[in-house]
Parts: structure tokens; sequence; C-alpha cells
């Protein structure tokens, strides 16, 4: 997907309907509330990979910024540990999120609130950037 298409899905994401059910939508996944759309798959050599993800989404964000303002870095690894150290549920999509990403860019939009994440699932899983829309604030 080049630059162009992501701000598309972005787009298409910020300004559709969330899906009533959990599943498959025509941009990628979600639920009641969120959207998520994989924007990016990076294979290879893990630093590698990850650096690359990272890149993309360094450089995405500075395009959204420029209509949306600079982003919030927002820390997942430390809602994701706060939550397991005290037995608190985190409502989606942050706690998926959380169980595969340290952090992510934030914007706040109208209602709805955009954010932009590398994922990684695991040593053989590829580096994602994902891109994510939801109306559920973050913990």
């Amino acid at each position: 997907m080049n630059t162009a298409e992501q701000l598309a899905t972005i787009d298409q994401l910020w300004s559709g309907p969330f899906p009533a059910d959990h599943g498959r939508s025509t941009a990628g996944w979600g639920g009641p509330g969120y959207v998520v759309a994989e924007l990016t798959r990076r294979h290879g050599v893990r630093e590698e990979a990850e650096d690359q993800a990272e890149a993309d989404r360094d450089g995405l964000s500075v395009l959204l910024a420029v209509h949306w303002g600079e982003p919030y870095r927002f820390s997942l690894w430390s809602v994701h540990t706060a939550a397991l150290e005290h037995g608190e549920a985190i409502p989606e999509p942050w706690d998926w999120l959380s169980a595969c990403a340290q952090d992510l860019y934030l914007w706040s939009v109208g209602e709805r609130w955009v954010a932009l994440a590398v994922a990684h699932q695991g040593d053989d899983q590829p580096y994602q950037l994902l891109a994510i829309v939801t109306d559920v604030a973050p913990p």
C-alpha cells in the first residue's frame, strides 16, 4: 500500500461506521467502537523489520500532523503492565493493542481517536503498521 492509499484508508476508517459485531470489515477488522487496518507488513531480520515499520509510522505521522497536529506518544506497555499487576480490565481496542504494541501515536479527532501503532505478535510474525480508529478513550 502506498502513502496515498494509506491516507485514504485512514480517512475511510475515521469517517466510516464501526462494525456492529467483532470481525472483518471492508477496511480491516474491528468491533463495536473501533476499527483497525493493516497499512504495512515488514518481514526479515527483526531489528531491520522493526526499524522499517517504525520509519513507515514516523513518515505517515508527519503527514497526519499537517491535518490534526502533533500526535501524543502513548505508552501501551505501561497500560498492559499496570493491568496485569492490578487485575484491571482494559477496554478494546486498547487491551488487544497493549498485548502486541509497545506504544502508539495518537490523535484526538472530533469524537474519535486515531492511532498508528507498530505491532508485533511473536518472533516468527511480521511487524505491522496498524491504523486504529475508535470512540473509546485510551485508558
